[in-house]
């Protein structure tokens, strides 16, 4: 069920939600946590995607600002999603204008479900600083996704200089498969230490950034990153080496969703890594709501010891399509 509210306020959006509640049951129980995202128009479909597919495994209440300040009009519109049209969720969509934009906090808290965490949500451009923004200071967990800003690793910088307890990336999440695998083979025989390591990806993958940053920091040694500035290059994260006095181990990405693992003395093995998708990625961050400690630390410290990362220009073929056609951006 769908119903339009345009030029109306949030005590009437408020009201119609119990008028909902009251007439189709009770639609709010059974709600975990507030996800609001913050968006900007062309954004808003696909992230509501995300959350009604997240929202079956963290059923919650979604509430989606869409800011239009420049906007010559000076009006809010909302629209209501439940049943069939927010998954598991209730959906409410807030678009506001010209000067009823000025006050973001003001717009969302008389909707958040009471005695319930909330978790901010950037899936296109992020404040400077999160946990200053208005509505940063309302959450508990401050979602962002470095890929999609406009220079990846000077945004991870600027996170890592302004980190709070809370604060998570996108970047970060994409790259569990990636920690799990190499742990798992570093979890084997023979048990010899890592001398080297040397980390190649796209240049504007975050995610391999990260990925060297938390290898230094866990293996304490130095990591060599290696960043592909290529037309047509595959997005992502590439390679990770592994240096032993046996020999490497080489985890390589050979097609979008399959990686070959190279072992001294054992056959090749291709692994399923498939790119995480949205919904994958905010699933993850949504089932731990505290402060993520580990991330912290590789962004606050591991990363800022990284070396500057060695940029190459080659001509790589691009990777195979996905199952639908086209090929993953913006993922490791």
């Amino acid at each position: 069920m769908i119903v339009d509210l345009p030029d109306t306020t949030t005590s009437k959006v408020s009201r119609a939600l119990v008028d909902l509640r009251e007439e189709g049951g009770a639609v709010a129980l059974g709600r975990v946590l507030t996800l609001i995202i913050c968006t900007s128009k062309g954004e808003v479909e696909e992230a509501i995607a995300a959350a009604n597919d997240a929202s079956r495994e963290h059923p919650m209440r979604v509430i989606v600002l869409s800011i239009d300040a420049d906007a010559d009009s000076h009006q809010l519109d909302a629209e209501i999603r439940v049943g069939g049209d927010a998954g598991a969720s209730e959906v409410i969509i807030l678009r506001a204008h010209g000067d009823s934009a000025s006050n973001e906090e003001s717009l969302v808290t008389g909707l958040l479900l009471p005695d319930a965490p909330v978790v901010a949500w950037w899936p296109g451009h992020a404040p400077a600083i999160t946990g200053e923004s208005a509505i940063g200071r309302m959450a508990q967990r401050r979602i962002t996704d470095a890929a999609v800003q406009e220079d990846p690793r000077s945004f991870l910088l600027r996170l890592a200089a302004s980190y709070q307890p809370g604060d998570t990336d996108f970047a970060w999440t994409r790259l569990t498969l990636w920690r799990a695998q190499l742990a798992a083979v570093l979890d084997q025989p023979p048990y010899e230490p890592v001398t080297a390591v040397a980390v190649t990806g796209s240049n504007d993958s975050p995610s391999t950034t990260l990925l060297a940053a938390w290898l230094q920091g866990a293996l304490r040694v130095h990591v060599e990153q290696t960043l592909v500035d290529s037309a047509g290059a595959r997005p992502g994260i590439h390679s990770v080496t592994l240096s032993r006095p046996s020999g490497d181990i080489v985890l390589a990405r050979v097609q979008p969703s399959v990686a070959e693992l190279t072992q001294p003395g054992q056959p090749n093995h291709d692994i399923p890594l498939p790119r995480r998708s949205l919904r994958d990625c905010l699933a993850e961050e949504l089932r731990q709501l505290d402060p993520d400690d580990l991330f912290g630390r590789v962004i606050r410290d591991d990363l800022t010891r990284l070396d500057e990362p060695v940029t190459e220009s080659i001509a790589i073929i691009p990777p195979a399509a996905d199952a639908d056609g086209t090929a993953s951006e913006g993922t490791p």
